[in-house]
């Protein structure tokens, strides 16, 4: 196992990543667009998930990029933000563009001409901790337990008399 400094998950046990954690991060490195975060890998609060069929990175606590290698609009990195950031974001990265299916989230499509660029100052602005980036996941609420069914009671078979 990966030794690691610690990670907000609470998925750390004497300094050691469970499997879980070092499988996420070593999907991550494999990822087509995974060397665009390589400066957030090391960050203290750093986690990485699989969703909607890419890499979830989240950082302070935030989810603040979806990595995703699909088809268009699929194919690129979706930013976790507000509408209310949008314009603010767009104004400092104007290849950013609202997400055409999820559109409280920008998008930084692979055929942007300033893709690495972009995607470069988006891990910069990560890391200043923009409040304008990352949304905050919402606790999930409690399953609910099936009611019991009540017991049938047992057929009984009558013994043959033989």
């Amino acid at each position: 196992m990966a030794v690691a400094r610690s990670l907000s998950s609470g998925r750390m046990r004497d300094g050691v990543q469970d499997n879980a954690t070092t499988r996420a991060i070593a999907r991550l490195r494999r990822h087509r667009y995974g060397a665009l975060v390589d400066g957030l890998i090391d960050e203290p609060s750093f986690l990485a998930k699989s969703m909607f069929g890419g890499m979830a990175c989240y950082l302070h606590g935030r989810m603040m990029l979806i990595l995703t290698d699909r088809r268009p609009p699929w194919r690129g990195v979706l930013v976790a933000t507000g509408h209310e950031s949008h314009a603010s974001l767009r104004q400092t990265l104007p290849t950013l563009i609202v997400h055409p299916i999820i559109s409280k989230w920008l998008y930084l499509g692979e055929d942007a001409p300033d893709f690495e660029e972009c995607a470069g100052e988006l891990v910069e602005l990560i890391l200043q901790d923009d409040p304008r980036l990352g949304v905050e996941s919402k606790p999930r609420a409690p399953r609910r337990r099936a009611a019991a069914k009540p017991k049938r009671p047992k057929a009984r078979v009558p013994k043959s008399r033989g």
